[in-house]
């Protein structure tokens, strides 16, 4: 029996449950940079705005006779000076009777043609020098820095005009494409530069070192992969900066030739007649801003979203 002066002691039940603090979700996939971004730029009505119309300009570039039954050259009749829209010729005519409208399609074929040229000249040179100085250092980084700070200091579009006053004889997609990107490197180079500077003090790099891998496989597998979402960003822009600078340039007079299909051309074209008909000009201008508007914001928006920074703040 219970001693009567010993006090009972009640303990309540218990209820048991194991709970999964620390347990990692293998269903879950791990975050990273590009994940984030993604995540971001998705939710963004802005982004896909200038997703579509940069495609948009990008198939009209790719696939022109999807939007134009009417040929480039053989389409211009003086009869049809300056006129208005008609039947199979939305936008009317140009001074010398051309489609305006077919002239536009045609048109961002050539702009294009030479923007995603030189962007991929100015980001593989850029690329290769950035990251060639700021892995290895020392004297090579001093000497393609110098080289770079050289290129930096010469406007590309100045440097354009004299090798297209050079080659005067041979003016074309990929000679002026080489004049712009040939000389529009430099700033890519230096982003690229800053970027492996971070990247080759990471733990992984210095964990590669130590497993006896060789500094170019190094570079080329582990450094690079993870320095090249500032170049994504700088070719986004390179792109719309490569568009105007042919612009310019054939707007000069010293782009490509005036028989060439370009906006830069019909805009040079058209304004001798702006007085009497404004919309020859105004329509391949108004192409040209839309096409480097769309690339200016995506490379925009691609940049924030990198940002984790930029992220916190919205």
């Amino acid at each position: 029996m219970p001693d009567p002066t010993t006090p009972n002691h009640f303990v309540a039940p218990v209820e048991t449950e194991t709970i999964a603090v620390d347990a990692v979700r293998v269903s879950e996939k791990p975050r990273n940079l590009w994940r984030d971004a993604w995540a971001d730029l998705r939710g963004r009505p802005l982004f896909w705005f200038s997703v579509v119309l940069a495609l948009f300009f990008l198939v009209m570039a790719l696939f022109p006779t999807l939007f134009t039954s009417v040929p480039p050259d053989d389409n211009c009749q003086l009869g049809n000076s300056n006129g208005g829209p008609t039947d199979g010729h939305p936008l009317g005519f140009t001074f010398q009777g051309c489609d305006i409208y077919a002239r536009l399609v045609w048109g961002a074929q050539t702009s294009l043609a030479v923007g995603l040229i030189a962007t991929a000249i100015s980001s593989v040179l850029g690329l290769i020098m950035g990251a060639l100085a700021g892995f290895y250092g020392g004297w090579l980084d001093s000497l393609l820095s110098r080289i770079g700070d050289i290129f930096f200091a010469i406007p590309y579009i100045l440097a354009a005009v004299v090798v297209m006053t050079v080659f005067s004889q041979s003016r074309s997609v990929p000679v002026l494409a080489l004049a712009i990107g040939g000389f529009a490197w430099a700033s890519t180079a230096r982003v690229v530069r800053a970027e492996v500077l971070r990247v080759r003090q990471a733990d992984f790099v210095m964990a590669s070192q130590a497993l006896g891998q060789s500094k170019f496989r190094i570079l080329l597998s582990h450094v690079v992969p993870n320095a090249i979402a500032p170049l994504l960003v700088v070719t986004t822009l390179g792109l719309a900066a490569s568009i105007v600078a042919e612009a310019t340039l054939s707007f000069l007079g010293v782009g490509l030739g005036s028989g060439t299909m370009s906006w830069g051309n019909d805009i040079s074209a058209a304004q001798a007649s702006l007085r009497v008909a404004p919309m020859a000009l105004i329509y391949p201008s108004i192409a040209l801003t839309l096409a480097v508007l769309a690339f200016v914001t995506l490379g925009e928006l691609i940049r924030d979203a990198l940002d984790p920074k930029a992220r916190a703040r919205r």
